[in-house]
């Protein structure tokens, strides 16, 4: 292996469009496996990792598989990266496991929801055996309702007693892992634009965790957070200088402008207290409509940031086209964002490209975990794997 590759190895499950993928990427993980069983998802990954610079090594070794992860064999279904993979070498287990069955907006059911695949990936932790597992979620599974829950995820990790289904109390082994941290982090405190809180399981292996000590991300902006304005400045300019010439030109104007004022001004009345910051993006499911900016409560926060969130806009080619500008930039609550605009509040790079409709890429963008949050969090866990690495005494 030379200096230019990754340093450690992934697999990562329920994958999605990219955003953990790319932050662990960022933070020095070569992913051996993606698995996601949305086809536009997998798409988009595999048209990413095919033309993007610096994923030369993934287009060698990374299997793309879209399957549902509960029919995930990793050691019949990997093919590329099949000879790098023998239980205990792997150095990551990542994954993003469903939302809803712990989300605020939904019924909160919960292990009793059919979506629940925290005991998929304890199994594949057993299976795998790696050095490190890296689980993400919706602050929801944090709530008291839950307490019993993530204690039986954390007995099942590192052996303990947790309160079972009857109220009595059960016994697990463990895997022999130690669950360093369980926690949540929210997004807007490393760079994007939006209310995300993020809950995070790390856990180590005990041969890797031994005697060292596992530092939690530390927030890269604080106080100092990354606005709409800031952020979508560039690109909403881009969408209305065409407009800026010709017949519509007054219009045009009229319309950046009072968009460039309510979200800078949004942005100064929050200043020290989250800034001009997005609400929570939302993917929505495939059984519920088309694609849009959320809830009632959320729709009005994007007013304040002078965006209309009853739809996504066309991308401008299709918008010029198809003539929709009234829709997408003219409205009364002000502009629409794109799909491309949705990515960049999610933390995206703006070459990423999805695949699909609109309404498929704005859910692959909506359900998405922000890259700069995974690469805090790759990072954190790159730190004890490189002191354990450095040391020699991590050999399974």
């Amino acid at each position: 292996m030379d200096g230019t590759e990754r340093k450690f190895t992934s697999i990562e499950i329920c994958a999605g469009a990219g955003g953990q993928a790319i932050g662990l990427h960022r933070s020095g993980f070569k992913h051996l496996a993606l698995v996601e069983i949305d086809s536009h998802a997998k798409a988009t990954l595999d048209e990413n990792i095919k033309i993007r610079d610096g994923w030369e090594w993934e287009r060698e070794h990374c299997d793309v598989l879209e399957m549902d992860v509960k029919e995930f064999d990793p050691f019949e279904d990997l093919k590329k990266s099949a000879v790098l993979l023998k239980v205990g070498d792997l150095d990551l287990l990542a994954g993003g496991v469903p939302c809803p069955p712990f989300s605020h907006a939904g019924k909160q059911l919960g292990e009793d929801d059919e979506r629940d695949l925290f005991p998929r990936m304890l199994e594949l932790v057993d299976i795998l055996r790696p050095r490190a597992v890296m689980i993400e979620n919706v602050r929801g599974i944090r709530d008291p309702k839950f307490a019993d829950y993530r204690d039986s995820i954390v007995a099942k990790l590192q052996g303990g007693k947790y309160r079972g289904g009857g109220g009595g109390d059960i016994y697990a082994e463990g895997f022999g892992y130690t669950v360093a941290k369980w926690d949540v982090l929210e997004a807007s405190d490393f760079g994007v634009p939006q209310l995300r809180p993020r809950a995070i399981l790390v856990a180590f292996r005990n041969d890797v965790i031994k005697d060292l000590k596992y530092e939690w991300p530390t927030p890269t902006h604080g106080d100092d957070h990354v606005s709409v304005a800031e952020k979508l400045e560039p690109s909403m300019f881009g969408r209305y200088k065409p407009y800026l010439v010709g017949a519509q030109a007054k219009k045009a104007q009229a319309a950046y402008d009072r968009w460039l004022e309510k979200a800078t001004e949004r942005d100064a009345e929050l200043a020290g207290r989250g800034g001009g910051i997005a609400p929570t993006l939302v993917g929505g499911s495939k059984k519920h409509g088309g694609a849009d900016l959320g809830p009632s409560r959320a729709k009005a926060a994007w007013r304040q940031l002078g965006v209309s969130g009853l739809g996504v806009a066309n991308d401008p080619d299709v918008c010029a086209e198809k003539r929709t500008e009234d829709r997408d930039l003219f409205g009364a609550d002000g502009p629409m964002l794109t799909v491309l605009q949705a990515a960049l509040i999610q933390g995206f790079p703006a070459e990423w490209e999805f695949t699909g409709g609109k309404t498929a890429r704005y859910r692959q963008v909506g359900n998405a975990f922000p890259p700069p949050v995974a690469e805090a969090v790759g990072r954190s866990i790159a730190d004890v794997l490189d002191a354990d690495r450095e040391r020699g005494a991590s050999d399974y």
